[in-house]
Formats: C-alpha cells, structure tokens, sequence
C-alpha cells in the first residue's frame, strides 16, 4: 500500500496523459467519422444518393484500416507521424494513429446506426419536399442520436485498451503505467491497482454513455 501512495503522482499523470489521448482522439475521430459514415450511408446502394462503384472503393478502404492491428499501424505510419507531429515519440504522437485507427470504425458504427433508422420516416421527409441536407440533420440525426451516442461510448472504451501500446512510443497513459511499473517491476499491488481503476474507468464511461443514450432515445 506504501507502494501505492508513492506512485499516486505518476498515477495521476498516468490518467492525464489517458484522457489527454482519449479527448483529442475521439474528438478528432468523431468529426472526420460521422461524415464519413453518414456519406457510406447515403452512397450504398438503395439509399438516397446511390453511388455503387464509389461506394465499393470506400467500404473497401475502411475495412482496410480496420483490419490493421493498432500495433502494425503504430509503427508503420511513424514517418506519416512524424511529418504531422514534428516527432514520433509522446502522448500527442500516439493520437495521430489512435485517430486513424478510430475514424473508420466510428464512421462504420454510425453507418450501422443510420441503417437501423425507420426507411418510413426518410421516405415521409421526402413526400414532404425536404431535400438531402434537411433529411440528415432533421430525420437521421435525430432518430439516430441514441445509437450514435452508444457508438462514441464503444469507441471510447475500446480505445482505453489500445492506448496502452501507446507506451512502446512513450505515449503514456494509465495501461502503460500498470505495464511499467506493475509487470516489469514485479509490483503485482501496483498492478491490480492500477487495473481495478481501469475498469472503474470504463464503467463509468459506459454508465455515463447508456445514461444519454436513454434520455436521447425516443422510443423510452
């Protein structure tokens, strides 16, 4: 427990550097995602502005991405970090692949979600007279806000785990902490620490998100 007290500062700067990853990634991810996601929606086949050939070049990059294991990623994009960031090495550094690698599984999360929307309802808006635009922010978005909240809150989570290779380019952050000084040092208190804050963490992220999904959905 002694143990334990004396590392409480590197713990905590082990949690900023996590939320510090954690905001700019999904921040970043989110507005580059949901465009994304929202044009994979409307370009697919059947849908509102159809466009089958363009449709396949773009579901075919996105799955490209998603099957690349962050750690692969991480090292293979180092020049491409490096050029963006001015170094390959730090907390800012890891965002840049945390960001590649999340952007195509939140645009194909909310693409999933925009799918699950009543086609009734889109096809009401359009007997309506409401153009493409008005039918996004007013008809999709809305029906789809509960879903695309769940979507962030999954992102989030899963990507606390991948942070914690962030310590391989001296990222940082709280897995890399429980890595460093828990195993490598043979600290199992340390260890079991710094995991049961882990997961207090990602409870409070899912708590947190399934609480604003419900007041979003209006089906309840």
């Amino acid at each position: 427990m002694n143990k334990i007290i004396e590392l409480l500062p590197q713990i905590a700067t082990a949690f900023g550097q996590t939320f510090y990853m954690m905001f700019f990634t999904l921040t970043i991810a989110a507005l580059l995602g949901i465009p994304l996601g929202t044009y994979l929606y409307l370009i697919r086949p059947g849908s509102l502005m159809q466009k089958p050939r363009l449709y396949i070049v773009l579901d075919a990059m996105v799955n490209i991405v998603r099957s690349f294991p962050f750690l692969i990623l991480l090292v293979a994009i180092i020049p491409f970090t490096r050029f963006i960031i001015g170094t390959s090495l730090g907390t800012t550094a890891v965002i840049v692949p945390l960001t590649i690698c999340a952007t195509p599984d939140f645009a194909r999360l909310i693409e999933q979600v925009l799918l699950e929307v009543n086609r009734g309802v889109i096809e009401m808006a359009e007997a309506a007279g409401a153009g493409t635009y008005q039918i996004i922010w007013k008809v999709l978005y809305r029906e789809a806000r509960s879903g695309m909240v769940c979507s962030a809150t999954l992102i989030c989570v899963n990507f606390i785990s991948y942070s914690t290779v962030a310590g391989l380019v001296g990222g940082g952050g709280i897995g890399d902490f429980a890595i460093r000084y828990g195993y490598y040092r043979y600290q199992p208190e340390v260890m079991v620490f710094t995991v049961i804050l882990i997961i207090l963490l990602v409870q409070a992220i899912q708590t947190t998100g399934r609480i604003i999904a419900q007041k979003l959905d209006k089906r309840i």
